[in-house]
């Protein structure tokens, strides 16, 4: 079974930086689509970024310029590179990767940005 593992959140000051990866647990082929989300608390889970067909890239507006999402196919890894966090990015970050129609789901990794 296709797991997602997640690493890389943590505490962090505002303004600070973090880089979130997520790998899958064995091989995955044509994954079309991988992406990162994330749920504060209280709210519903919105899309942060994502990389569709290996080539385009939509972020959200509210991160649009202090993220960056990258994928490395041979190691079927993708990262977010977050960066001037602010308070209002404090959520569990979950990653998807999408295969043949089918979604896989992280667990889940907590992001946290207060002084």
């Amino acid at each position: 079974q296709v797991q997602l593992v997640e690493s890389g959140g943590g505490l962090v000051q505002p303004g600070g930086s973090l880089r979130l990866s997520c790998a899958a647990s064995a091989s995955i082929f044509n994954i079309d689509t991988m992406g990162w989300y994330r749920r504060a608390p209280g709210k519903e889970r919105e899309l942060v970024a994502v990389i569709s067909g290996g080539i385009r890239v939509d972020y959200a507006d509210s991160v649009k310029g202090r993220f960056t999402i990258s994928r490395d196919n041979a190691k079927n890894t993708v990262y977010l590179q977050m960066s001037s966090l602010k308070p209002e990015d404090t959520a569990v970050y979950y990653c998807r990767f999408r295969s043949y129609g089918v979604n896989y789901w992280g667990q889940g990794t907590q992001v946290t940005v207060s002084s």
